[in-house]
């Protein structure tokens, strides 16, 4: 998640989607070396479920793994897979909380 798109949650509101729309917001940085906390990534899940609906959210990566055209990413491996992780785990935690139901570890 690029600090400079954390806002953009709020936007959605302001334009609005389609009822028959889904989006795909990007929650975890493609061009980090940071792995982002699966409660932030929770958060942002559910503001954006606020907005156009629980059913009509899906967390996905910023971009892929390198932003120029070329052979090597700017995300080592072993950062990526624990961004997916934790990607993975923020959407556990916001579908418990958005359905009412315990967060499976």
């Amino acid at each position: 998640m690029n600090p400079r798109h954390m806002h953009e949650w709020r936007q959605v509101g302001d334009v609005g989607v389609p009822d028959d729309k889904v989006i795909i917001p990007g929650l975890i940085g493609h061009a980090t070396n940071y792995v982002e906390h699966p409660e932030l990534i929770a958060e942002y899940i559910c503001n954006y479920a606020g907005i156009v609906g629980r059913e009509n959210v899906i967390a996905g990566a910023d971009c892929g793994f390198s932003s120029r055209a070329s052979y090597e990413p700017e995300v080592h491996p072993t950062v990526v897979w624990p961004k997916f992780q934790a990607l993975a785990e923020g959407a556990r935690l916001a579908s418990a909380q958005l359905w009412k139901q315990p967060a499976v570890r």
